[in-house]
């Protein structure tokens, strides 16, 4: 069996054998990842269901269709992408060639998370075909199952000399992080992200952070209660909570609270039953540990629990949960909750709210709840996060023309579609320079003198643009 060090530097010698570099390998590779879902949703449904209790409906969304979505996309759009952008040139540089070239990277570490298993691992990793790297993933070893088929799946679908999945826990993920690599792309918690990146400065490597974060839903003015309960609890509650889109708390006034909660009821009965517990479309906990910590998280907090709170440690359940009357300094607010419990946190005003928010640090996703569009572009413009949606919960992440990362805390660097592409590529700016107006470059050659300076700078200083387009030079 070969050690990470014989893996690493097997993937080394392809990527220097040029395999990876041609379009046609690189879809073909894709076409081989689209395979792999239409020939094996069945596994990929069991294995998830072992993992999370995933109903078979979440997982197609949320696992398969997101990715095979991603997939089309790169395949439809790559040769577009992988053509030079050339870029203005000045009179020094006339008849040169002047363009941006995208090359890839080399051999890419992708760390890959156990909420979305499958999702969180392969979608970095079609950018890295897209953008002719080879890649070594490390799967999550808490979502055992999933872990098992990813690693009997991807070589048997992908090019082994190309590609390699490293299993193990976090000594393994460490062994590994000692290694050179081209590019780390991470999926996880803000503390292991520290250990990557701490890991990465030693041998200078690029490194993308998909973190969480508290994401806030900000609910304020004239809406449909109705729909936007059934849109919070959905977002709220898919696999039970254990999302880092989801969001994370809800900030809004007295009113809309005491509007909001019997429609949440209402919502929730309808999604799961009057038992959540028998309901087969509502997941569970990954591990006794994740479980333990969410039950603690319970107790401490100082808030009312309005609805839910039942738990079963032997079917790691929760059920969905909601707290109001709960503060800034409530235990709920201190980290990422990660799980089925939504605290309520009243505010006065929109301005209060927005400040609150900002206050913290920034999500990876951000939602607003209003009809007044007013409301959603103050949110908007006086904000940051990773990514916004307005009305609704995670579906901004399904859409692969948007770029998927954080911001400050929440990450840095994107994926999907394109922006995975360019995540994993190199953007060298190329000049191509025949020997013609050698009388021109003259200029630039000793000995100096003023009058070849002035000219110099006139042949190469940009020229300012007015507001309408009329130079002011």
């Amino acid at each position: 069996m070969e050690g990470q060090k014989q893996v690493l530097e097997r993937l080394r010698g392809a990527f220097r054998s040029g395999v990876t570099l041609p379009v046609h390998f690189r879809l073909t590779q894709l076409e081989a990842m689209m395979s792999l879902f239409e020939d094996n949703e069945t596994q990929i449904l069991e294995a998830l269901h072992e993992d999370l209790a995933k109903p078979k409906f979440e997982t197609v969304l949320s696992e398969i269709d997101i990715v095979v979505n991603d997939i089309c996309y790169n395949i439809s759009n790559l040769q577009t992408w992988m053509q030079p952008s050339y870029v203005g040139t000045n009179l020094a540089t006339k008849l040169d060639d002047c363009f941006v070239r995208r090359e890839p990277l080399g051999v890419v570490l992708i760390i890959g998370a156990w909420n979305y298993p499958i999702q969180l691992i392969l979608s970095p990793l079609i950018g890295a075909i897209a953008a002719g790297n080879c890649a070594i993933l490390k799967p999550s070893e808490i979502s055992k199952a999933t872990e098992k088929l990813l690693a009997e799946l991807i070589p048997k679908y992908l090019s082994q000399e190309c590609y390699a999945v490293v299993c193990g826990g976090a000594e393994e993920t460490k062994t590994l992080l000692e290694n050179r690599f081209d590019h780390i792309f991470y999926t996880g918690s803000q503390s292991v992200a520290r250990c990557v990146l701490q890991a990465a400065a030693v041998h200078l490597t690029p490194v993308t952070l998909e973190l969480g974060g508290k994401c806030p839903c900000l609910i304020y003015g004239r809406l449909d209660m109705k729909a936007a309960a059934k849109r919070l609890v959905w977002a709220k509650f898919f696999n039970s909570g254990q999302s880092c889109v989801a969001p994370d708390y809800v900030l809004c006034t007295d009113e809309v609270k005491d509007m909001l909660l019997p429609f949440m009821k209402e919502a929730l009965e309808s999604f799961y039953g009057s038992e959540p517990q028998e309901s087969p479309d509502y997941g569970r906990i990954v591990t006794d540990r994740h479980w333990d910590r969410l039950i603690e998280l319970m107790k401490r907090s100082e808030g009312k629990i309005v609805i839910g709170g039942e738990s079963v440690k032997e079917t790691r359940y929760i059920a969905p949960t909601v707290i109001v009357d709960v503060k800034g300094t409530d235990a709920l607010m201190q980290e990422e909750i990660f799980g089925p419990i939504l605290p309520i946190l009243t505010i006065k005003s929109l301005d209060e709210g927005i400040n609150f928010i900002n206050e913290k640090e920034k999500a990876l996703a951000l939602y607003a709840f209003s009809d007044e569009s007013q409301v959603v572009t103050t949110v908007l413009e006086r904000t940051s996060s990773g990514g916004f949606c307005s009305n609704d919960g995670i579906v901004h992440m399904t859409l692969p023309g948007l770029p998927f990362g954080g911001v400050g805390a929440s990450g840095m660097g994107n994926c999907h579609g394109r922006w995975g592409f360019e995540t994993f590529s190199h953007k060298r700016g190329c000049m191509l320079r025949g020997w013609g107006l050698e009388r021109v470059n003259v200029l630039r050659y000793p000995p100096y003198t003023e009058s070849n300076l002035s000219w110099l700078r006139w042949a190469t200083t940009a020229k300012k643009k007015g507001w309408g387009g009329c130079s002011l030079m």
